[in-house]
């Protein structure tokens, strides 16, 4: 039988990613990042000016090279597995509740947009916005909920809207984690050191309030509790001149290599595999681990599109349907 018409869709959203592994690409690209107020809360005109004269002409070619080690026949490999995310989503739902929920994906920044996501979705009257992030940053799943803002003004109808915040604590999440995890020790034994790697964040956006810090936290100590394995965590992908959240991931990596450990390391905090996985985590401090003097460096991969994560996305979507239709 065919499924009826949908009255309600689902939003997906990540971060996003260039067009293309080239200079200009990156630039156009990490100029819509590295403007959004949420990320960067500098004064406009001098941050401005500090990013087109300085910023961009450096970190454009850099950031270009880097995507190339990762960029594979599919383009990006956020994007790749992004898609398939939305479809797999797609699909458990109907089975779970019997009838047709479309999910779209819109990405924060660059292609597809968040507007276009939308417009395919412009037949539902009502819409569910699920930022892949589990652990609530003003700078990600916040400037998520701005860029939807913005697209619906440009709405002449505007559909019933409902956001998921945050699923840091999502028991279906944490045993999809925590499987991974007994998979990698199964395959190759358990490591001396279980790191357990999240995107960091300025400490100054925590003291005013943010609740990342405590989120990525709870998620490691549930994690820690369901493997019986202790965890410890750690904070990547810093910028700037003013203190992260702490402790670092390369400080620490360097460290336990100079202890001449083995180590298994598993970023919760990334939905899918990108460049901060692949190639930040992978390559880079594995390089920096090994050249300390560390023993064996396992990555573990992202849950991308494993079907527990996406069993586990469908619970979310479908608890925050209720009573909705």
């Amino acid at each position: 039988m065919k499924p009826a018409r949908a009255s309600t869709g689902i939003l997906i959203s990540n971060l996003g990613t260039p067009d293309a592994p080239t200079p200009g690409a990156l630039k156009r690209y990490l100029r819509e990042f590295l403007t959004d107020l949420r990320v960067i809360d500098l004064p406009r005109r001098r941050w401005r000016l500090l990013l087109e004269l300085l910023i961009l002409p450096r970190r454009a070619p850099r950031s270009a090279a880097a995507y190339r080690k990762v960029w594979t026949a599919e383009g990006s490999p956020l994007l790749a597995i992004a898609k398939r995310q939305a479809e797999k989503l797609e699909a458990a739902l109907l089975v779970r509740l019997s009838r047709l929920v479309p999910v779209a994906l819109g990405m924060r920044y660059g292609n597809p947009s968040i507007a276009s996501a939308l417009h395919k979705l412009e037949d539902c009257r009502r819409v569910l916005l699920l930022p892949l992030y589990p652990q609530y940053a003003a700078a990600t799943t916040a400037s998520t909920f701005d860029a939807l803002g913005d697209a619906l003004r440009r709405l002449r109808v505007v559909p019933e809207l409902r956001t998921v915040r945050s699923y840091h604590d999502e028991p279906l999440y944490v045993r999809a984690l925590a499987k991974s995890v007994r998979e990698a020790f199964e395959d190759g034994g358990p490591p001396k050191r279980l790191l357990l790697s999240f995107h960091g964040l300025p400490k100054r956006y925590v003291d005013l309030g943010d609740p990342y810090r405590q989120q990525c936290e709870e998620t490691a100590r549930l994690l820690a509790a369901e493997l019986r394995f202790p965890c410890t965590v750690a904070f990547q992908s810093r910028f700037g001149r003013e203190e992260w959240l702490k402790p670092y991931t390369d400080e620490t990596l360097a460290a336990w290599g100079r202890d001449g450990e083995s180590v298994d390391v598993l970023c919760p905090g990334f939905s899918a595999d990108c460049l901060e996985t692949l190639e930040e985590i992978d390559q880079q401090y594995r390089e920096l681990f090994e050249r300390a003097g560390g023993g064996r460096f396992r990555y573990i991969p992202a849950l991308n599109d494993r079907a527990d994560h996406v069993e586990a996305l469908a619970a979310i979507v479908q608890r925050n349907l209720q009573g909705w239709d």
